[in-house]
C-alpha cells in the first residue's frame, strides 16, 4: 500500500541505530529487498530504504547503548506533543529539532522507558510503502505494565485501546482505525529485556525468510508460529542483536 500522508498519531518511519551501518545495510537488502542510499551529504550517515523507489525505512548510526528499531509517530506539531509526553509521565531525550527541511523530530519514551519518535513531517512524509513483503506490516508495544501504557498513550495521542479484539492483546485504535498494538512481554524473557516497540516487517514466507536471517548472520529468536486470524510470525535478531519481526497475513 503506498502513503503519501499519514495522520496524526499513526507510525509514520522506523530506522535502525546501527554500530556497523555497512553490515546492517547488506543484512537487510538482502533478507527484504531493499535498496539503499546515503540520505544526504549533512546526513551524518543516515541512509534511506527503498522498494519500488518508494521510501520503506532508515539506517543510521546508533545512538544509545545498545542496536535498535524506533518507531516515529506522525505529529503535526512536535514541540506540542514533546509537552505532552512530559507532562503524562514521559521523558523527551532528543529535540524537537528541526532535521534539515525533511522535518522535526523528538525522540522520547514512555513511563515505562521504552523508546519511540515524534516525527512533523517536512520535506519527508515517512514511510511511501508498508503492508506488502519488505515494508513495515505493524507496530507494537512490548511492556510489562499495560495499564500505565493504556493511560500514557490515549492522554499523548488521543487513542482508545481495544483489549476485545483478541484475548490478552491491546489494540491502539485511532479515528476507528487500527494503528498498532500492545502486549505484555512474556514471563520467560529475560528481566533485562527493556520495554520496547516491535516493529514486524511483511515477508512471503515467514519461514523461508527466518531461515533467511540465520544464513546471513542473525538469529530466530522465536520460530515460525501461527495467529489465529492473523498470520504467521517469527522474532527475529539482526546482526547487532536487534530485535524486530516478520510477518505473513
Amino acid at each position: 500500500m503506498e502513503r503519501d500522508r499519514y495522520a496524526p498519531g499513526t507510525p509514520s518511519w522506523v530506522d535502525l541505530g546501527s554500530p556497523d551501518i555497512e553490515a546492517s545495510t547488506a543484512f537487510y537488502s538482502s533478507l527484504l529487498g531493499w535498496e539503499v542510499a546515503e540520505a544526504h551529504p549533512a546526513a551524518g550517515g543516515y541512509r534511506i530504504a527503498r522498494l519500488r523507489g518508494l521510501t520503506v525505512a532508515g539506517i543510521g548510526p546508533q545512538q544509545g547503548p545498545m542496536s535498535a528499531w524506533t518507531t516515529y509517530f506522525a505529529t503535526d506539531d512536535a514541540d506540542a506533543h514533546a509537552e505532552a509526553v512530559t507532562a503524562h509521565g514521559g521523558t523527551v531525550l532528543m529535540g524537537p529539532m528541526d532535521v534539515m527541511d525533511q522535518g522535526r523530530m523528538v525522540i522520547s519514551t514512555d513511563p515505562e522507558g521504552a523508546a519511540f519518535g515524534l516525527w512533523q513531517a517536512g520535506a519527508h512524509t515517512g514511510a511511501q510503502v508498508i503492508g506488502e513483503p519488505g515494508a513495515v506490516g505493524w507496530n507494537e508495544l512490548w511492556t510489562r505494565d499495560v495499564d500505565q501504557a493504556k493511560a500514557f498513550y490515549p492522554a499523548v495521542f488521543g487513542y482508545t485501546a481495544d483489549d476485545d479484539a483478541m484475548a490478552g492483546y491491546t489494540i491502539w485504535n485511532a479515528d476507528g482505525q487500527m494503528i498498532g498494538g500492545a502486549m505484555t512481554i512474556p514471563p520467560d524473557m529475560p528481566p533485562q529485556v527493556p520495554a520496547h516497540w516491535a516493529v514486524y516487517f511483511v515477508v512471503d514466507s515467514v519461514d523461508a525468510s527466518a531461515a533467511r536471517v540465520t544464513d546471513l548472520g542473525g538469529a530466530v529468536v522465536a520460530p515460525p508460529f501461527d495467529v489465529e486470524g492473523v498470520g504467521r510470525i517469527a522474532m527475529v535478531h539482526g546482526p547487532a542483536f536487534e530485535s524486530f519481526g516478520l510477518f505473513s497475513p
